[in-house]
């Protein structure tokens, strides 16, 4: 079975659509909303749709890796699917047979993920030069050099190699994607990236700020997280 888990906060405009996309799969699955505290409909709309729904309680924000984790910790799938909210996957059916031969043609295979492109009729120019670029070093470093690497749109994990390494590092506002995905190569087998799947998603953040912008903060909280294991963004601030 697939868990897919959805970290939220404040996504009442685009959950619905990606639950509705998520519930064309016909393979066994479950889907975790995982709020980090909204104060819209974001989880009316998780439960109108059948959701579990996991909540974070606490009085201090909850990192995206926080939320992620709280999902997993519920999940009963072999595989754990993370998606953000607004991502779409066409044909689910055959992207997931797709993803599951890997992992079972392989038993070394503990993670995948795959290229990210911005809906065409909202790419810019800039979207389609960025993401494609992204897409081919995620797939020379998976694939040719054997290091993990992968943002956080789409990443599917094996259950048990993500408990393995204990999961997203919650310490991390920024980076606790393509860091996870580094550990998982070093410690728990091989991590994969699929050159012929595409999943889409808005590219609110890049839109928001711009890419000069956004590319800089990248640059800087990776090198943080490599160097001092530390992101440089203090937050993650929410697009809506």
């Amino acid at each position: 079975m697939i868990s897919f888990i959805i970290p939220t906060r404040n996504e009442e405009k685009a959950l619905g659509r990606t639950l509705g996309w998520i519930k064309e799969l016909s393979l066994p699955h479950e889907i975790i909303v995982s709020d980090g505290g909204s104060t819209d409909r974001t989880c009316d709309i998780a439960r109108e749709h059948g959701c579990r729904i996991v909540t974070h309680d606490g009085k201090e924000r909850q990192t995206i890796a926080g939320g992620r984790n709280a999902g997993a910790a519920t999940a009963t799938g072999t595989y754990l699917a993370f998606v953000d909210a607004d991502v779409q996957i066409p044909k689910i059916n055959e992207f997931f047979a797709n993803l599951l031969s890997v992992f079972q043609k392989d038993k070394g295979m503990v993670a995948a993920t795959t290229f990210y492109r911005v809906f065409p009729e909202m790419a810019t120019i800039g979207d389609r030069i960025v993401f494609n670029a992204l897409g081919y070093e995620f797939w020379f470093c998976n694939n040719v050099l054997g290091i993990g690497n992968s943002s956080g749109e789409f990443q599917m994990i094996n259950r048990s190699a993500f408990r393995k390494v204990g999961g997203y590092n919650e310490r991390l506002v920024a980076g606790e994607d393509n860091e996870l995905f580094y550990r998982l190569s070093k410690k728990a087998g091989k991590t994969y990236f699929a050159r012929d799947l595409t999943i889409y998603h808005e590219g609110r953040r890049a839109h928001a700020i711009g890419w000069p912008r956004l590319l800089m903060q990248w640059a800087l909280d990776g090198f943080m997280v490599i160097f001092t294991k530390k992101a440089w963004s203090k937050e993650w601030k929410e697009i809506r």
